[in-house]
């Protein structure tokens, strides 16, 4: 897994880089976070079980990376590389408690998806339903499937971040746009216009 991502930083470059961030330098930001993402790979493969996927666990480290270089400094005594693990692990292992926690008390009345005609409908509509409309049933669970390999295809990894953290799809609560601007450090405004164009692509995908 990762070997399909960029070797890391060496300990004099991973310093150099950490200063132009401080110095202001926008594309130092980038090649932080680009080229740690081979660490959030080995630290995600660690996690990877029955139900958590490697895909999603590393777009949920990838977040914890992102909050390591927003809250690193040079004069942390740690290197960016070991505070950036830990925060990395937090993350992931925070998002599996609250996924299994979930799992624990998800209710049959909460809303799975939407009919045919658009209403919500949940898995308490679902039970017992007549056999003419297990169909529609059989279709809207077809959609979903077709949403989420639609997320993989079309959308950039930040697009797919921001659309996985605003709609709850790692099995966290969603979260609003200003939060997800504070974890990636940009403008609420930022934030809606990537979820906006996200949406239209997947919309595009989706009724063909």
């Amino acid at each position: 897994m990762s070997s399909t991502f960029p070797l890391p930083l060496s300990e004099n470059e991973e310093r150099m880089y950490v200063e132009l961030m401080e110095a202001g330098d926008p594309c130092a930001k980038d090649v932080l976070i680009e080229r740690n993402l081979r660490l959030v790979a080995h630290i995600a493969r660690k996690y990877t079980g029955p139900n958590t996927s490697p895909e999603d666990l590393i777009s949920i480290g990838t977040i914890g990376l992102i909050k390591a270089i927003n809250t690193y400094t040079s004069k942390k005594a740690a290197r960016l590389a070991t505070y950036a693990a830990r925060c990395i692990e937090n993350e992931i292992l925070m998002s599996i408690r609250t996924s299994r926690k979930n799992r624990q008390e998800v209710s049959i009345s909460l809303p799975i998806g939407t009919d045919k005609d658009g209403n919500e409908i949940s898995l308490n509509d679902i039970l017992g339903t007549e056999p003419d409309e297990i169909i529609d049933n059989l279709h809207l669970k077809f959609q979903v499937k077709a949403l989420y390999q639609a997320i993989e295809q079309v959308l950039t990894p930040r697009e797919k971040q921001i659309v996985i953290l605003r709609y709850g799809l790692s099995g966290q609560a969603p979260q609003t746009q200003r939060e997800i601007a504070e974890v990636f450090g940009i403008s609420r405004s930022y934030v809606s216009r990537i979820e906006k164009k996200a949406l239209g692509k997947l919309r595009d995908v989706l009724r063909q």
